[in-house]
């Protein structure tokens, strides 16, 4: 079947480029779980700019808040391979472990 789900953050920002594009969140609310809580206060890696100090950026097939012992909790940027259960996908943790989602969006609006 097919699952939604639906979680907002009542603080999420990025820093600009030339702190690495920090990643501020806190605030969460949802039933996925919090997995991007472990990527609060990471810098933003690329291919190209691996701010991870693990090369993270190449492991995971995609750029993400990566960093911490665990590398990732969530990579929202990985690929979808499908129904599989792999660590380089979209993942989400909290929720469905390694399973590749199949679809994700990340929305934000301004909080005046």
């Amino acid at each position: 079947g097919k699952h939604n789900l639906c979680y907002n953050y009542s603080t999420f920002n990025v820093s600009d480029a030339s702190t690495e594009y920090i990643l501020t969140v806190g605030g969460y609310s949802g039933a996925a779980g919090d997995s991007l809580a472990y990527h609060n206060g990471s810098r933003f890696s690329t291919y190209d700019n691996d701010a991870s100090g693990g090369n993270y950026a190449h492991e995971r097939n995609g750029a993400w808040w990566y960093g911490g012992s665990e590398c990732d909790r969530s990579n929202l940027n990985g690929p979808y391979i499908g129904k599989g259960y792999d660590d380089d996908a979209i993942t989400w943790q909290d929720w469905k472990g390694y399973h590749s989602l199949k679809f994700t969006q990340i929305k934000t609006r301004r909080n005046n």
